[in-house]
């Protein structure tokens, strides 16, 4: 079943949009949630929490990619729980990933802090908008989903490594981009 026609089982208000929405896009909102969450169980009720976010936002929300806009719930609700566990507990690999980005991002905060927000989401967009498909896969997965190096190389074939040094360098490149923008020091 298409987006199309999964929203709009949502807009008949029929309960069968939240089974196709599960079906097409369970499986990767579970595993979005579970990399940043480190622990399935705790992704599992995250996702279930978006399904009911999504259920309660369309209508009047139509979104252009159902399979994005589900994503990006799930993917706040968990970072919400996270940094509600974050003082209990540390999730090693989403920390690490999170590190790694915040070197080539400025501090949070200040007077302008929204729209150097704003900013800040356009550059990288164009940032990602100039990468060749690979470079945009590798950092995607890594800072937007999550992924380890382990289960990135387990997809693209590559060895850890390499995508560790083909990430560090594009964070100096963004980062680089960045300070040429004028939107870090």
């Amino acid at each position: 079943m298409d987006d199309r026609d999964i929203i709009g089982l949502f807009f008949e208000r029929s309960e069968r949009a939240v089974t196709e929405l599960e079906k097409k896009y369970g499986p990767a909102a579970k595993r979005l949630a579970a990399n940043i969450l480190g622990d399935g169980r705790d992704g599992e009720e995250c996702v279930n929490d978006a399904y009911l976010a999504v259920w309660n936002a369309i209508p009047p929300q139509r979104p252009a990619s159902l399979g994005g806009y589900f994503c990006r719930v799930v993917r706040n609700l968990a970072a919400k729980r996270y940094r509600a566990n974050a003082a209990q507990k540390r999730n090693s690999h989403y920390d690490t990933a999170l590190d790694e980005l915040a070197e080539c991002l400025a501090a949070p905060g200040g007077v302008e802090a929204a729209l150097d927000a704003r900013e800040l989401a356009a550059a990288i967009d164009r940032f990602l908008d100039g990468l060749g498909y690979t470079d945009r896969y590798l950092f995607m997965r890594r800072y937007w989903y999550g992924d380890g190096l382990e289960a990135i190389a387990a997809v693209t074939g590559l060895a850890p490594g390499r995508i560790s040094v083909r990430l560090f360098r594009l964070r100096e490149k963004l980062r680089k981009r960045l300070v040429k923008e004028g939107l870090m020091p």
